[in-house]
């Protein structure tokens, strides 16, 4: 599988022009071209993408029915469309697809660009919801530390981490509470009692805010930051009755966790609870192009619909619904729905508990919900190592401050999962020991 094993990268020259999304390291490439779930850089060596890119090519690199249908688009003509002006067909078909995917209840759509996007559009309609109500003083949002929601200016906010910090003061009006996995660590709560703990502490923080001031809550169903460990499915539940107690917007932030992920199509049909709003993006366009949308419960739009039944949501964005991405959506949707995936997503996750249980052993814990999955490893002082070890040999996962992630595409092939869990095992040996 490797062509080249020198972790010393020659740069063109022009990169000193680049900025790149993260410091450059050795591991920093330039990739080529893929194939299926493979990667190929400019050294000629070749990668399993064991993290779907970051959540996004669940079809792999060269999904036809989506390449055909971008192209298609474009030699239409219409690879733009004003957005001040009109709309065009393949986003209000993408929209139909995706409430049709999304729980019931769930009936309108707004198309944006990324995920931080979608948050950003959550804070905004949440509250101009309450205003909209007569209820204008119910501005602030309530979300939990280590959780992680975007990089924009309200997304930051709402993350709830230390690192933020270094931007500057946060958008007023956003709230932290503990999650439930972190009352499993600090006071060794059962993920029960952990649920019914976390739950109360949010009620008391509503209260202690002021019900007639807080507009929503906006949690994750499972977190990249916490290991993606699962919350007891209880939780939710109160969550739900504690919001609808205090007219208290519940929405769920499934950039990651939506379409598939989870092996069901939300994150809110895995857990059981259909949520005000679902932050939708990642997968949706199978990572052909930048694509996410606001899923809204009919209860949250009717206050918004004229007479004719339509509903307006400002403020736009110049590429949302953008003819070209709408197209990458729609074909996506219809793939993964015609294509009968969720089953195939399934046999796969079953396959990688098993095969990673095998392979780590007592040596690290393994927390999987569909192709999603979260790699704690306790004897690593530095996860980044165990990533570095994967990468070597040719398998991409993601370091995080507790060991690893993965979240392989899901067209993996059995043969492929066996190679990417063997190289976990031997990359958790290789720095435990």
């Amino acid at each position: 599988m490797r062509a080249d094993t020198s972790d010393e990268m020659q740069w063109p020259a022009h990169t000193r022009a680049f900025c790149a999304e993260l410091p450059f390291t050795q591991r920093t490439t330039i990739f080529e071209h893929g194939k299926g779930i493979q990667l190929f850089d400019s050294r000629g060596r070749d990668y399993l993408d064991a993290l779907s890119g970051v959540f996004v090519t669940c079809f792999g690199y060269d999904c036809e029915p989506i390449i055909e249908a971008m192209t298609a688009q474009l030699r239409r003509g219409l690879a733009f469309q004003p957005p001040l002006h009109g709309t065009n067909h393949n986003a209000l078909r993408l929209a139909a697809a995706l409430a049709d995917l999304a729980p019931e209840g769930i009936t309108t759509v707004k198309l944006l660009s990324g995920g931080s996007e979608a948050v950003e559009a959550a804070i905004r309609l949440a509250r101009l919801y309450h205003t909209a109500r007569g209820k204008p003083t119910k501005q602030k949002i309530i979300s939990h530390y280590e959780s992680y929601h975007g990089a924009t200016y309200g997304a930051l906010a709402l993350t709830g981490h230390p690192g933020v910090g270094v931007f500057g003061t946060p958008m007023p009006g956003a709230v932290h509470t503990l999650p439930p996995e972190a009352l499993v660590k600090k006071w060794g709560l059962t993920a029960e009692e952990a649920g019914q703990q976390a739950a109360a502490l949010i009620e008391q923080t509503i209260e202690a805010e002021g019900p007639d001031n807080v507009a929503a809550l906006v949690v994750e169903t499972f977190s990249q930051l916490r290991e993606l460990a699962t919350t007891d499915p209880g939780y939710f539940t109160r969550l739900r009755e504690i919001c609808d107690r205090h007219e208290v917007l519940l929405v769920f932030d499934e950039i990651v966790t939506g379409f598939g992920r989870t092996g069901q199509n939300f994150g809110a049909d895995t857990v059981g609870v259909t949520p005000d709003l679902i932050c939708a993006g990642k997968g949706i366009s199978g990572g052909y192009a930048p694509l996410s949308a606001l899923l809204m419960h009919e209860r949250v739009s009717t206050p918004f619909r004229d007479d004719n039944g339509h509903m307006a949501f400002g403020t736009t964005h110049t590429f949302s619904g953008n003819p070209i991405a709408t197209a990458a959506g729609l074909a996506a949707v219809t793939h993964f729905t015609e294509g009968g995936f969720l089953p195939r997503i399934q046999h796969l996750s079953a396959r990688l508990r098993q095969n990673l249980t095998d392979a780590v052993g007592d040596k690290a814990t393994v927390n999987i919900t569909g192709l999603l999955c979260g790699i704690s490893v306790p004897g690593a002082d530095d996860s980044d190592l165990v990533e570095a070890a994967c990468w070597r040999n040719g398998v991409i996962v993601r370091g995080m401050p507790y060991g690893i992630m993965l979240a392989p595409p899901f067209i993996t092939t059995e043969a492929q999962l066996d190679t990417i869990s063997a190289v976990v095992g031997a990359a958790i040996d290789e720095v435990v020991g």
